[in-house]
């Protein structure tokens, strides 16, 4: 693969090309880390309202019928429900692990088994979060697909 880039002060937006012979899963791969770069969602934080971009989200989290949006170090809330985060961002790897919980798998370390069928995602910023045994499947097939 070869990247280019190249400045040009005439252009008042970015233009990104992919050109390929052939479409594979790496191409389609690239396509949407590109397109989740861009992807912004409405948060509450500090009294104010902040744009966060999906690609930086580490997982979404429901309590008490609020919507938190857990990042590196930061932690906001959205009006979002995890159902519409599920159904709107899961061509970005995002996949329900637990009945309140949806994880990027982008920002996934490691996995772990625990007993009775569980089991504890290390995220890239050492959190742990738990995989319940009904969700299993998806985060198998999410990591099999790659996204």
């Amino acid at each position: 693969m070869i990247v280019k880039m190249e400045q040009d002060s005439s252009v008042e937006e970015v233009e990104i090309l992919i050109r390929y012979a052939e479409m594979s899963e790496d191409v389609e791969r690239i396509a949407t880390m590109l397109e989740s770069a861009t992807v912004r969602i409405k948060c509450s934080y500090d009294g104010g309202e902040k744009l966060v971009s999906v690609s930086d989200v580490y997982y979404f989290e429901s309590v008490d019928k609020m919507t938190f949006v857990y990042c590196e170090k930061d932690v906001y809330r959205t009006e979002l429900r995890l159902y519409q985060i599920v159904d709107d961002f899961a061509y970005m790897g995002f996949v329900q692990i637990s009945k309140s919980c949806v994880l990027n798998i982008n920002a996934l370390d490691l996995i772990n088994t625990l007993p009775n069928s569980r089991m504890e995602a290390t995220l890239k910023n050492d959190e742990r979060v738990y995989i319940t045994r009904k969700y299993l499947d998806g985060i198998k097939h999410a990591l099999q697909k790659g996204v």
